[in-house]
């Protein structure tokens, strides 16, 4: 497998590394990132699936899509989509943060700590 973007390297240098305050800094600023790109891809999925296939089904089944109430058309399938798009849409973010994270971890090997001087 490829390189951990978190700092999980062994060997000799990885001592001094983790207790240095930027990379623990760095790595919480990592996980933030994550952890909020999650909730809002959650929070996405749970607005279509539950709010447009339950809670406004009725306000929805005006509309036609394919021939069906568009709230019955989410029920069915909209949240399925929604949520394969949510997964690429996942990765694709993911990757982006990981490749940031990694340029971060790499200057923070690069340059010395001033305090450990």
């Amino acid at each position: 497998m490829g390189e951990a973007p978190h700092g999980s390297e062994r060997g000799s240098s990885a001592g001094p590394l983790r207790k240095d305050p930027r990379l623990a800094a760095s790595l919480a600023r990592y996980w933030r990132s994550n952890l909020r790109i999650m909730f809002l891809l959650l929070a996405i999925w749970a607005i279509v699936g539950l709010g447009c296939g339950v809670l406004l089904a009725d306000v929805l089944a005006d509309l036609q899509l394919g021939g069906y109430p568009l709230g019955f058309w989410f029920a069915q399938q909209g949240s399925i989509l929604v949520f394969i798009v949510l997964i690429f849409v996942y990765a694709f973010l993911l990757n982006r943060l990981d490749t940031k994270h990694h340029v971060e971890i790499e200057t923070i090997r690069a340059t010395p700590d001033d305090r450990r001087t």
